[in-house]
């Protein structure tokens, strides 16, 4: 019996460590950091998300909301968390992908996460007051040429996939407006409801609620055909500006060397998530597109922001 035990305790030896704590994640709640504040998009799909895949998993996600910096101050400090899956971070198109042309002194690079999968992608929309002089997107546009400088539009932090959705627009419409910085899209929402800036730029997930109870009005979405949340909002080619083609996206990542266990397991259970009822009938109700099968595999999503990094580089230029 003592050789039989000593011989058991020389193959436990031999399995390393991390492998073991791996094979048997997660032992207790895993934090998912959210790079904004609440009640934006971001923070609304990673509380869908992270309610479903705790309940797979059997033990919960807690979301942690670290607004700052555009997201990039969440996604450094996901970069330096321990790499054993007890923190992930939700990413999107601003933190993953156009903060390295934005931000010179970035705390992470790429090379710091391993992609978990694509979660969502979202419908960007502007929506603006409700008592603007404008009436739709053509009168906002010849407004905002006649009055250069003076239309504001918020939006959830220089970086932030918002920020995105305000500088393609501009561009497309050939208008100059001021960008207003908030620490997140609610507070930018907010402020929007209460008249202190003239509109946002958003995802249909946070501000459908607002242009559905007449808060405040839609103007146009990027989308190949008019949402079913706000469908008295016009797709950007029907109303004239069909050059406006955006469209954002969530993702989660993990610190790099997480065990491939980890992120396995991790994977599964975003996959059974997105595909349960639920996810799919709240991801209809807010206005986003939960991911297909091959856009939650973790090559697809890593292979997504490599293009996606390139892409803003040549729209934004070198960090400035």
């Amino acid at each position: 019996m003592i050789v039989v035990a000593r011989l058991v305790a020389v193959a436990m030896l031999a399995v390393p460590l991390p492998a073991l704590a791996a094979d048997d994640f997660p032992t207790r709640p895993v934090t998912m950091v959210v790079p904004f504040a609440a009640g934006g998009t971001s923070d609304v799909i990673a509380r869908v998300v992270s309610e479903q895949m705790g309940q797979v998993l059997g033990q919960r996600i807690v979301n942690e909301n670290v607004p700052g910096a555009g997201g990039s101050t969440a996604l450094a400090r996901v970069a330096r968390a321990p790499a054993d899956g007890y923190m992930i971070a939700i990413g999107n198109v601003g933190t993953n992908a156009a903060a390295y042309a934005i931000y010179p002194e970035i705390k992470y690079t790429n090379d710091d996460f391993v992609p978990i999968g694509l979660a969502a992608k979202t419908v960007p929309v502007i929506a603006i007051r409700k008592d603007f002089p404008a009436t739709d997107l053509k009168s906002f546009i010849a407004h905002a040429k006649a009055n250069p400088g003076k239309v504001n539009l918020g939006h959830a932090g220089i970086g932030s996939s918002n920020y995105l959705i305000c500088k393609t627009f501009m561009a497309a419409a050939g208008i100059d407006v001021t960008l207003v910085s908030y620490r997140g899209a609610a507070p930018a929402l907010n402020d929007l409801m209460g008249g202190q800036v003239d509109g946002v730029c958003d995802a249909a997930a946070s501000v459908s609620g607002a242009i559905q109870n007449g808060l405040v009005r839609g103007l146009v979405v990027s989308a190949p055909h008019r949402m079913r949340t706000i469908p008295d909002v016009p797709t950007a080619a029907e109303a004239g500006l069909p050059e406006w083609q955006q469209q954002g996206w969530n993702a989660l990542f993990a610190p790099k060397g997480t065990p491939p266990a980890a992120i396995a397991k991790l994977n599964a259970a975003l996959r059974k998530a997105v595909a349960s009822d639920a996810l799919q009938k709240r991801m209809d109700d807010l206005g986003s597109i939960p991911a297909t099968e091959e856009e939650m595999d973790p090559g697809a999503a890593g292979r997504l922001v490599v293009s996606e990094i390139e892409k803003y580089r040549k729209v934004l230029g070198p960090a400035q």
